[in-house]
């Protein structure tokens, strides 16, 4: 159980280290008003920052706990998802890697938010016309972790039958 354990919280500790070093080139190396085209009118690298949660939301919000907050329930919610993963044999194994990209991507942009009171966005994707939210590696790694939650809750399970 502690080698399925290591592997999670070290998977988690990846996550939040890639986010943590592409955060860093863009803020070291991208200013907020170049913009770097990977595919024309559909991906671009951009720098912006958020003070808000996904997708901004209460960016602009000038309540004065905003980010104390922000960082309080991020906190709660990292704790929680380490002690789930504390015994990763209780959950199937797409459950597992799925919390820990959670566990992550949640990390990255707590610490940020105590850190910086802000995160960096710097991944700019467009679906037709329309630009997506910016977002970074943290946030990705929550949302595929979510998406792969969700499916893996969604599996039928095998009930062992009902023998006399």
């Amino acid at each position: 159980m502690a080698d399925l354990r290591i592997k999670a919280y070290s998977a988690a500790t990846l996550v939040f280290a890639l986010d943590r070093l592409t955060k860093w080139l863009i803020e070291s190396r991208v200013s907020e008003t170049d913009v770097f085209r990977v595919i024309p009118g559909v991906f671009e690298i951009v720098h912006s920052e958020n003070r808000g949660v996904a997708f901004g939301i209460f960016n602009d919000s000038t309540f004065e706990w905003r980010t104390a907050l922000l960082v309080l329930v991020s906190a709660i919610a990292v704790v929680a998802v380490s002690i789930i993963l504390w015994n990763p044999r209780r959950l199937d194994r797409p459950s597992m890697w799925a919390l820990t990209l959670v566990l992550g991507g949640a990390a990255g942009n707590v610490f940020d938010r105590l850190v910086y009171g802000r995160v960096t966005d710097f991944l700019q994707v467009y679906l037709g016309s329309y630009p997506w939210p910016t977002f970074n590696v943290a946030d990705s790694a929550i949302v595929i972790g979510s998406i792969v939650l969700l499916l893996a809750q969604m599996k039928p399970r095998r009930q062992a039958a009902n023998v006399p």
